[in-house]
């Protein structure tokens, strides 16, 4: 029986019981965070800790984008010629899912790496029930999503970074 990934599994990555899942998660965690992070050895003998580096990072990012996209109006209003701001917006909410969307993966890949086995449920993933319910998103997601599950968006909103 094949491995079940869950909503969000990054592609490239091999699923958790597989020879290669170790290694293809170390690269793409480290396609994730700064090109620099390649030099440190440490992260590469220490998968999980270059996940919980990773996980922070993009935490950042995401705040980053969420903060750039409320300020973007002041900041560069006037600056820019008409429509500039709006489409510095635009790229802020297209960049800002996929950097939520990385968040997942990320947090998906790190709780894999200290072993976690995903299952499918009924009715959804364990993640989806609790958005669906109101209650706290996983923990990897309260820091890029704030309290909301990734089926939490709303409106004419859900594509903007919070």
């Amino acid at each position: 029986m094949a491995a079940y990934l869950p909503p969000g599994w990054p592609s490239g990555v091999h699923p958790p019981d597989s020879e290669e899942f170790e290694q293809t998660a170390v690269t793409w965690l480290l396609d994730v965070v700064p090109p620099d992070y390649r030099l440190h050895g440490v992260l590469r003998r220490h998968p999980v800790a270059l996940a919980v580096l990773a996980r922070h990072h993009i935490a950042a990012c995401v705040r980053g984008a969420r903060e750039g996209y409320r300020s973007a109006r002041t900041e560069l209003g006037g600056k820019l010629p008409p429509g500039g701001v709006e489409a510095v917006l635009e790229v802020y909410r297209t960049e800002g899912s996929r950097l939520v969307e990385t968040a997942r993966a990320v947090d998906l890949v790190g709780r894999a790496l200290r072993g976690e086995v995903f299952t499918p449920q009924l009715g959804g993933t364990q993640d989806e029930r609790r958005g669906a319910q109101g209650g706290r998103a996983p923990k990897g997601e309260r820091g890029a999503k704030g309290e909301r599950g990734a089926k939490g968006e709303r409106g004419a909103s859900a594509g903007r970074p919070r």
